[in-house]
């Protein structure tokens, strides 16, 4: 077992080893995956493999056909001529599922271009290659990217020009001199594979690191609050998230870590930033995080920093209701994890999933269209890339009266496929008492986001949004599970708020244990019992009095100060931490007022009675 020293900013909370019960919990989480089909099958996994390993053919043919028609003489160039391919994202770090895209990078030398060469002599290669569909370039994306579909599987490909004549087999993508020189297009293509290898490295038990994100992710994505885009949290952001618990617990089980993660996350007060490691300042001059200096870092609210130079915040798309919104969801879950180590029960209750459509009164339904699937395919892109500025128009117009939440991801009708529907709930923001006849005008803040995303560039004939208001009652049929609305209860009445939520659990059916993980958790417990069998912990992860720790200096006795100090661990008044980071962080202290650093609140959200919203949509509905 690992102890944990030199990972993180800190050392490990506690290093004590899994129990029986740790064991047996976490084979139900792993069962859990495989059910929902969240695991990929071997047939996928070698259609993948064959896949890549076709990509890879071609980029070489790729590459020796453009130094050939550039006209280079030098013949160990010719002869070396030679990119490489890289993965990232959820396929490299082992999480990804069934259907999941692919991100890769082509790595090449100084004489092969982005514009010319990548998006120019590559893009009609792939054009000519039967296997290859839905190809759509898009070169003036912030990480120019091709996208397309290779035997069904679908591909993001980026592109980094290096300053090396020769690309070797062998080439370390870690290596802070690759970044010498080389643009701020590069240096974002390259970011993601530096990221994801980094993050593999900073982690102590890789297979716990997986089972535990892979379990956050569907959680996340069950709970409506998995989109970068939208202003939620995306893959990279829970594997940073996921990475600093597995520091802070070297030797717990997905089913501990599961629980640490989101005790933790609910007492973390941001705008404190989570890390893996210090950052790291080279002389390149490549920008970084860094509140000292940056202004616009200073305005970042759940910072989340990317461990490899040069270091980035990866949530900068949060804003202040999405950051209440997941906190709300941190503390909901907590309080259920408590209940469930409480009562010794499975965390498969975590995953209920919050009722998006029965959980509003209002809704405004975003509605796209264009004139052939290549167009809309763009178009959706971009409208999904604007709208959590809708969200921001309205809270501006409504002065933080309102509340608006998204729902990640688009929806269809199938009689009607070159249309495309986004929806957003809205309600009044708690602790907001209402005024009589009060009324809320959303046609300015709709209006100015219309015009906002029909300035797009490459906009088309047919390229149409349309915005209108919706009562919950006329939500339409096709955004339910298998095109049903759910049913009233017996009395006639609507899902409680609090059930829409997710929040009651009394109708969750206990899970009955299987008799196949229990002879496993036997199998693994005594093959482990020479490994510190006395440092094991109990449910509830607290140490044996016998248990040797690693605890920071300044945590105190309990667990929950444990937490605490390490919710506090780049709290800038902290000495001892600021010791640590002080290269990366050195005047840190004076950009941080104590308002900044105090939790948005101390307990879980409770949903108060609240009036019919009336909106006028008059001009919309036309």
């Amino acid at each position: 077992m690992g102890s944990g020293k030199g990972l993180g900013l800190c050392e490990a909370i506690s290093t004590v080893g899994p129990s029986e019960f740790d064991v047996i919990k976490s084979l139900e989480l792993e069962k859990l995956l495989e059910d929902e089909k969240l695991i990929e099958n071997e047939e996928g996994a070698v259609l993948r493999e064959e896949v890549l390993g076709r990509l890879d053919e071609i980029i070489k043919e790729w590459v020796k056909k453009v130094i050939v028609d550039k006209g280079i003489s030098n013949q160990q160039l010719v002869e070396t001529a030679n990119a490489k391919l890289f993965t990232f994202g959820s396929y490299r770090l082992g999480v990804h599922g069934r259907g999941a895209d692919i991100d890769a990078l082509c790595v090449g030398p100084r004489y092969v271009t982005r514009h010319d060469d990548f998006f120019g002599k590559l893009h009609r290669m792939l054009e000519e290659i039967p296997e290859i569909e839905d190809l759509q370039p898009v070169p003036e994306a912030r990480v120019p990217v091709i996208k397309f579909k290779f035997k069904g599987v679908s591909v993001d490909l980026l592109y980094a020009q290096l300053q090396l004549w020769m690309i070797p087999e062998d080439l370390d993508i870690l290596q802070d001199s690759l970044l010498q020189d080389v643009d701020e297009q590069t240096v974002c293509s390259l970011n993601g594979c530096r990221v994801t290898d980094r993050i593999l490295r900073l982690v102590p038990n890789v297979e716990n690191f997986r089972t535990t994100l892979r379990c956050l992710k569907f959680w996340a994505k069950r709970r409506g609050i998995y989109s970068n885009v939208m202003g939620f949290l995306g893959g990279i952001n829970w594997a940073l998230l996921v990475a600093r618990i597995c520091q802070l617990y070297p030797n717990a089980l997905p089913n501990v870590l599961i629980c640490r993660f989101f005790k933790i996350f609910s007492q973390w007060r941001w705008p404190n930033p989570v890390m893996l490691c210090p950052i790291q300042h080279l002389p390149m001059g490549h920008p970084l995080w860094d509140p000292t200096r940056n202004v616009r870092d200073r305005k970042h609210l759940m910072p989340i920093i990317t461990p490899s130079y040069p270091c980035m915040n990866s949530s900068y798309n949060v804003s202040s209701t999405t950051l209440c919104i997941i906190q709300e969801e941190f503390h909901q879950a907590s309080q259920m994890c408590e209940e469930i180590e409480a009562k010794g029960r499975s965390l498969v209750s975590l995953f209920e999933p919050f009722h998006f459509f029965e959980a509003f009164r209002n809704y405004l339904q975003i509605h796209i269209t264009a004139k052939n699937a290549a167009d809309l395919r763009q178009w959706k892109g971009w409208v999904e890339s604007r709208l959590r500025q809708l969200t921001l128009k309205i809270e501006r117009d409504m002065r933080g009266v309102l509340e608006c939440r998204l729902q990640p991801g688009d929806f269809s009708e199938k009689c009607k496929p070159l249309h495309c529907y986004y929806f957003m709930g809205i309600r009044r923001k708690q602790g907001v008492c209402p005024e009589e006849d009060e009324q809320f005008d959303l046609r300015s803040a709709v209006e100015e986001f219309k015009c906002t995303v029909e300035m797009y560039n490459c906009l088309k004939p047919g390229m149409k949004v349309h915005i209108s208001h919706l009562k919950c009652r006329n939500i339409p049929d096709f955004v339910f599970p298998g095109g049903v609305r759910p049913r009233k209860s017996v009395n006639g009445k609507k899902r409680k708020r609090g059930e829409a939520n997710g929040s009651s659990d009394s109708k969750r059916q206990k899970p009955v244990p299987d008799a196949k993980l229990e002879d496993k958790a036997r199998c693994y417990d005594q093959n482990s019992s020479q490994s510190g069998a006395s440092d094991r912990c109990n449910p509830s992860m607290e140490p044996s009095p016998s248990g040797k720790e690693s605890i920071p200096k300044e945590v105190t006795k309990v667990e929950d100060d444990d937490v605490r100090s390490v919710v506090s661990e780049v709290k800038v008044s902290n000495v001892n931490v600021r010791a640590t980071v002080a290269a990366a962080l050195a005047s840190l202290e004076e950009l941080e007022p104590v308002e900044l650093t105090a939790p948005c609140f101390n307990t879980a959200f409770t949903a108060p009675q609240k009036p019919v919203i009336r909106l006028q949509f008059t001009s919309l509905v036309k």
